[in-house]
């Protein structure tokens, strides 16, 4: 029986799960079968996926990124090691949305933002003490590293003004708008839509505050243009911007995209 062990096709004489975990040893390792950890032994059948991960020691590193993804349903990663995301701002949207890519296994991420981390940006982001006064396009590079060595991460320590969408964003067929400012968001929306039709977009408004986690939403309000928030809520005097409702909002947007990659146009 032909299965994917560890990510590499291999030719089992084994009926189990469990049966392949005892052949290569240690019998506490954890079993996936199929994306799903079991607790109990299973039949397997041909072309099954199965990952067998020893605790307590690293990998190799040829076995390491199969395991890591082991937990996809499968037939997913080999299209997201494919994929191409572009990300504007690496604030409390950007920096976690690059973040929950990376860990999902998205090839190449393109990371866009002029400004450094200071401070205030830690109640949300994804950035720590020691990242202070670092640009945030360096900082979040040396996590995702962290996070998944298998990917490409590319940055540039720019201002996204209309002038260089195009240059920049052009050869991107999925851009995730991540700006703080209301001008900036449609700016780059805008431009998008415009000057590179065969791009999609997806957006965020509408995330402030501690008003319910339940009318954060995703809604596609044209072709190649999807929306995320609960487009009410915005910054401002009195209503702050806060880690659960921006993770909200970042986890559709970073959903949205991973749809788009795998070819889902729908919400």
């Amino acid at each position: 029986m032909i299965i994917a062990l560890n990510g590499k096709r291999t030719n089992v004489k084994f009926r189990t799960a469990f049966e392949v975990r005892r052949e290569l040893g240690n019998k506490t390792d954890i079993v996936i079968l199929n994306g799903f950890q079991i607790d109990t032994d299973c039949e397997l059948s041909e072309n099954d996926t199965l990952a067998v991960i020893p605790k307590g020691c690293m990998p190799d590193r040829d076995e390491l990124e199969s395991m890591m993804m082991a937990r996809h349903t499968p037939n997913v990663h080999n299209k997201l090691k494919e994929g191409r995301v572009a990300i504007a701002g690496l604030g409390g949207l950007g920096s976690n949305i690059a973040v929950m890519l990376a860990r999902i296994g998205v090839g190449h991420l393109f990371l866009v933002d002029f400004d450094m981390v200071e401070p205030s940006n830690l109640n949300r982001q994804s950035y720590y003490i020691s990242h202070l006064g670092m640009e945030k396009t360096a900082a979040l590079k040396v996590q995702l590293k962290e996070i998944n060595p298998f990917i490409t991460v590319e940055t540039r320590t720019v201002r996204v003004t209309e002038d260089n969408v195009c240059e920049l964003f052009g050869d991107y067929s999925i851009i995730c708008e991540a700006f703080d400012k209301p001008e900036a968001k449609s700016m780059l929306v805008n431009t998008v839509l415009e000057r590179l039709p065969g791009s999609k977009i997806v957006a965020a408004s509408g995330m402030a505050g501690y008003e319910s986690s339940n009318i954060i939403k995703t809604v596609r309000r044209m072709k190649g243009f999807y929306l995320c928030g609960d487009f009410e809520n915005g910054a401002g005097i009195g209503q702050g911007l806060m880690a659960p409702r921006v993770q909200i909002c970042a986890g559709h947007q970073a959903n949205m995209i991973l749809r788009l990659l795998l070819g889902i146009e729908d919400i």
